[in-house]
């Protein structure tokens, strides 16, 4: 198992190995815990990127 990180868009903690969703942006990959939350960040990635803040989910 991974070390979790942090879903940039609710602020959960995902397993990268198992995370239902990820997206690359900048070179970097992030995960997420839902597809939903995805489609967030794909939509507005600039809004949640370095964003430390937990914003509720899904």
């Amino acid at each position: 198992m991974a070390e979790k990180v942090k879903d940039p868009v609710c602020g959960m903690a995902v397993d990268p190995d198992t995370a239902p969703a990820k997206a690359e942006y900048k070179g970097k990959t992030y995960y997420f815990c839902a597809p939903g939350c995805r489609a967030a960040f794909e939509k507005e990635p600039e809004k949640y990127v370095g964003k430390e803040k937990s914003k509720g989910c899904c």
